[in-house]
């Protein structure tokens, strides 16, 4: 691993404090946009090769148990994918808690349609809140890909072992979530790509500077 493909100490606390600012505006708008409040945890850290990033989510999760996961590309200096990991039964335990709104919505559509939508809506707030605070305090701007949803999968088939390239280097950067008094929790994921890494070191330099 090259000096220019490390994330000193120093950097990785101030990019933690930084997802801590991003992941407290992804709780803040989901509780504004559609009344649900949700705690997060202080963002974790880790810089892999992506040829372990398969073995790493796996380690976060039971994979015998099914999954339900949002994935979504970003564009810009930062760039990566984020992944929002649903535990089982997360997705019609969401329909309970948007109520009525989210049900008359798709009355017409099948359970698994609602489904869908449901995980996708909840998983375009936080993921699009949470990138797009971290890019602003960064001076940067992203566009995104078209989600994929994938309901209720196990683990494994899911996030399949050659999903990244595994020459490159991955930032993760991972928060637990959950809703307030409900049964429903999981996992927020934002792997920065290789191509990231040296924009990234240097952003953060010149975000510092700001308070020196």
């Amino acid at each position: 691993m090259t000096d220019d493909l490390t994330i000193s100490e120093e950097e990785a606390d101030i990019l933690q404090e930084i997802m801590n600012i991003a992941f407290g505006k992804a709780a803040a708008d989901l509780a504004e946009i559609i009344n649900i409040m949700v705690n997060l945890s202080v963002p974790k850290i880790a810089m892999l090769q992506a040829a372990d990033l398969h073995g790493y989510l796996m380690g976060e999760m039971d994979g015998s148990q099914g999954i339900s996961v949002i994935e979504q590309g970003f564009w810009g200096e930062f760039r990566g994918s984020a992944f929002l990991i649903f535990q089982s039964g997360a997705g019609k335990e969401l329909i309970s808690m948007l109520g009525s709104d989210m049900e008359s919505a798709f009355e017409a559509e099948a359970a698994d349609v609602l489904e869908r939508e449901t995980l996708m809506e909840v998983g375009n707030i936080l993921i699009g809140a949470c990138v797009g605070k971290v890019t602003e305090l960064l001076q940067d701007v992203v566009t995104y890909s078209p989600p994929r949803v994938i309901v209720e999968n196990k683990a494994d088939d899911v996030l399949a072992d050659g999903l990244f390239d595994p020459t490159y280097m991955a930032i993760v950067l991972k928060t637990l979530f959950c809703f307030n008094e409900r049964n429903v929790n999981g996992l927020l994921f934002l792997v920065a790509s290789q191509e990231s890494i040296a924009w990234l070191k240097r952003a953060l330099c010149v975000f510092m500077e700001q308070y020196e």
